[in-house]
């Protein structure tokens, strides 16, 4: 027989968040084929330049974080079931690990290669192809292709910044690091083509190379972040660099109940919403039931990721280890 009872609420978002919701969705479509064209075009004019095979590459890496993001859009409106009684909310969290993998892995790749093409001392050339019966330097489409690239995922990256904010969506977070990735990379392939046209044969891995520094610190970090959500660490904001505030500001909340004597706050992060517990010393043992009922309001009243809090009323917060109980024996 099923039981209803103790299931998360399907409801995840808010309504005044789904206009954010439908636009993150809608960035990640658009996302999806411009990064299809991109690899296309590249793939055409790469020839053997480090860089410009870098970027072919970011750009495959780069439909990885989207994907994830519509695909954690899609489960997480999943209602709770026996099997899953906490709902699909961690399927963002899940997308965040996926995104986060996706970054390290291509810094890692990107520093790898061309540290190995700087020991090799390679020297890459660019020939010339011919365009409507004139030899044209094939540099100058690669250029081209290099500002089709990276140009648009400015816009792109700062759009997903914002609404990943607006979201508290970590996984759309570390999309908008990717894209940050993608537009450094194809600047570092603008220098490495215009320093191989000039005779300067380790200016196209060198640029690379130094780029993968910065993509790498940011995949590691945000790495680490995701499986300390999955380990249900404290929650922390959605850039992954302090602790969320949410946690103390419940816990003033209701410590500010008149009946209230002491209070402690556990919260754990899934995806979107705070999952979690409110242990609440009351003055007298008057109304449970109604008092239970008023910090749940307040709660979700506070704000609108607090979707799942489970209050309970206790004698003292304070518990006796087990070394205290063998000695008590």
């Amino acid at each position: 027989m099923s039981e209803r009872w103790g299931h998360t609420p399907a409801h995840e978002l808010p309504c005044a968040k789904e206009p954010a919701m439908r636009s993150a969705v809608r960035v990640e479509v658009v996302s999806l084929f411009f990064f299809a064209s991109a690899i296309a075009f590249t793939a055409v004019v790469m020839g053997q330049s480090q860089a410009m095979k870098t970027v072919w590459i970011d750009d495959m890496l780069g439909m990885v974080p989207p994907i994830a993001v519509l695909a954690a859009s899609h489960l997480r409106r999943r209602e709770a079931t026996d099997a899953y009684r906490y709902g699909y909310h961690r399927a963002v969290t899940i997308a965040f690990l996926v995104a986060a993998v996706a970054l390290l892995g291509f810094g890692t790749y990107l520093l790898g290669e061309s540290l190995y093409t700087l020991f090799r001392a390679e020297r890459p050339t660019i020939g010339s192809v011919t365009v409507f019966g004139r030899d044209l330097w094939l540099g100058w489409l690669m250029l081209a292709a290099l500002v089709w690239s990276a140009a648009p995922t400015v816009i792109l990256g700062r759009i997903k910044l914002r609404l990943a904010h607006d979201l508290h969506d970590k996984a759309l977070y570390t999309d908008a690091l990717m894209n940050k990735a993608d537009w450094m990379t194809g600047l570092a392939g603008v220098l490495g083509v215009l320093g191989i046209g000039v005779g300067l044969w380790w200016a196209d891995a060198a640029a690379a190379c130094a780029i993968a520094v910065d993509i790498t610190r940011d995949g590691a970090r945000n790495l680490i972040a995701a499986f300390g959500d999955l380990m249900d660490r404290r929650p922390r904001d959605v850039a992954c660099q302090c602790d969320d505030p949410l946690p103390e500001r419940l816990a003033a909340a209701v410590l500010a109940l008149p009946w209230v004597r002491d209070v402690s706050v556990r919260l754990r992060e899934h995806g979107h919403v705070f999952i979690g517990e409110v242990f609440v010393v009351p003055v007298d043992e008057s109304t449970p039931l109604r008092r239970i009922e008023q910090v749940g309001a307040l709660a979700r009243a506070l704000h609108w990721r607090l979707t799942d809090v489970t209050v309970q009323l206790v004698p003292s917060l304070i518990q006796d280890t087990c070394d205290e109980a063998c000695g008590d024996a």
